[in-house]
């Protein structure tokens, strides 16, 4: 049972980070190693920010059969006791967050927060913004750019999960459906962006290079990639140009 002045769970998906098994599409341009460091300064990132809040940090992983506690330990030793722990399940990703905040209901939390481990920026303030809105609404979304979203909330393990063609462009609008079927109330707050391939990562270092504090372990990360300083000057034309056709595309439509 949580501490009785201690009602909201913030519940992190997370993967052990295994060589070859990390942010896999990252690694294709970034290589296994150098992949392997970045996500673990993500979890430092998520880790050190999240510890000792007003809410009680809980890590579910994959794969099942890790001490995933002994990994926490060595990103945040004074905090990892304190925090809880347990394996992922289901066979696809909507039922694995399901699940998630299934085993918080059972743990006597009122209120859950889920967000991913590979936005390592979100911030306490986003974390504050998603426990204040449950006090009104049933469902609460922080959506990232590419139409899923990298946060959920809920007061109760609602199915908003089903049906729903995970990891595509059109998670958060038909999350939002799903909700509103169920009578459920439904609010969204800041947009994010996750990282899972090098114009993210491309974009995440300038939003570091302006204010470091957002991701301090993977800011100083960053600086020691000698893969990611290689690529970043033609991925950022690569960009610069796909931004440019996608706005047009935009207010052609």
């Amino acid at each position: 049972m949580p501490d009785v002045n201690n009602d909201t769970a913030l519940v992190v998906m997370a993967r052990y980070p295994e060589l070859g098994k990390t942010k896999t599409r990252l690694a294709r341009t970034l290589g296994e190693q150098e992949t392997l460091g970045l996500y673990r300064a993500f979890l430092s990132d998520i880790a050190q920010r999240h510890a000792g809040q007003a809410y009680t940090l809980c890590w579910t992983y994959t794969p099942v059969d890790v001490k995933y506690q002994e990994l926490v330990n060595t990103l945040v030793p004074t905090h990892a006791t304190s925090m809880r722990y347990f394996p992922q399940q289901g066979a696809e990703l909507g039922a694995r967050i399901h699940h998630a905040f299934q085993w918080t209901q059972e743990q006597g939390f009122a209120y859950t927060i889920l967000i991913g481990s590979d936005s390592p920026q979100i911030s306490r303030e986003h974390i504050a913004a998603a426990r204040k809105a449950l006090d009104e609404v049933d469902v609460v979304l922080g959506p990232s750019d590419d139409g899923g979203y990298y946060l959920l909330g809920m007061r109760a393990a609602h199915d908003v999960f089903s049906g729903i063609p995970m990891s595509t462009d059109v998670v958060t609008q038909r999350t939002i459906e799903a909700a509103q079927h169920q009578g459920l109330t439904v609010r969204l707050i800041e947009q994010l962006f996750d990282i899972d391939e090098l114009p993210d990562l491309v974009r995440l270092a300038q939003l570091l290079t302006l204010d470091a504090t957002l991701a301090p372990v993977t800011a100083a990360y960053l600086k020691t990639m000698r893969s990611f300083h290689d690529n970043h000057a033609s991925t950022t034309h690569t960009t610069s140009v796909s931004s440019t056709a996608a706005l047009n595309l935009h207010r052609a439509n």
